[in-house]
């Protein structure tokens, strides 16, 4: 019995070792750098872009906002200043006292307003940034599914993850079976052509604009 248990691990350990025992047991595993990916995304730029836009129209409608604001104050201080203007009859500062009254609830609603705008503008374009990572990273990993079927692989890591403690996740990685690139070039294939830079001024045009 002994000779038998012997004898079959030997086997074992023969066929562990052999090119086949070893294709069984060692999975075929790839690397992408997802954060370049992401990055390097046409639609992540576009989206950014879209982004941008939306933010610096928000910022136009609270600049409005705010002089509105800055108008009312100024208007409120200067009727504030004659209050107690002993050449003005009291009829007179009673009026004044009103409309000063009227420009400073004006001034709080305001106030309120803009605050109210904040929270909506953040919250608003949050979301939008969220749903913008999400199609993306989506339209990102049916890309590294589709590969890691054509090519074989049986897990990719993402060599840009980070560990809760802010080390890398992947420690040491000889270079094989990176489909960074790869994932890219096909994420790209379809980007639409980037806009011409404008042309630059002719020396006569710059003396012109001056």
């Amino acid at each position: 019995m002994k000779k038998l248990f012997a004898a079959l691990l030997v086997a074992l350990v023969t066929v562990a070792a052999s090119p086949m025992g070893m294709a069984q047991t060692s999975p075929k595993i790839g690397v992408i750098d997802l954060k370049k990916v992401f990055d390097g995304y046409w639609k992540t730029k576009q989206a950014d872009t879209n982004l941008k836009s939306q933010a610096a129209e928000l910022d136009k409608q609270r600049k409005s906002m705010l002089d509105a604001y800055e108008r009312l104050s100024s208007e409120y201080k200067k009727i504030e200043a004659t209050l107690n203007d002993q050449a003005v009859a009291a009829e007179e500062r009673e009026k004044r006292k009103k409309t000063a009254e009227g420009k400073l609830m004006e001034i709080r609603e305001v106030e309120q307003s803009v605050q109210q705008f904040d929270r909506t503008a953040r919250t608003q374009i949050g979301e939008r940034q969220r749903q913008m990572r999400d199609s993306i990273l989506k339209e990102i990993k049916e890309a590294i599914s589709a590969k890691t079927k054509s090519a074989g692989y049986d897990m990719i890591i993402d060599s840009a993850a980070e560990s809760t403690n802010g080390t890398p996740v992947v420690m040491f990685w000889n270079g094989t079976g990176d489909i960074t690139e790869a994932i890219l070039s096909h994420l790209n294939a379809n980007a639409p052509p980037e806009p011409a830079p404008a042309p630059a001024a002719s020396p006569a045009e710059k003396k012109k604009d001056k």
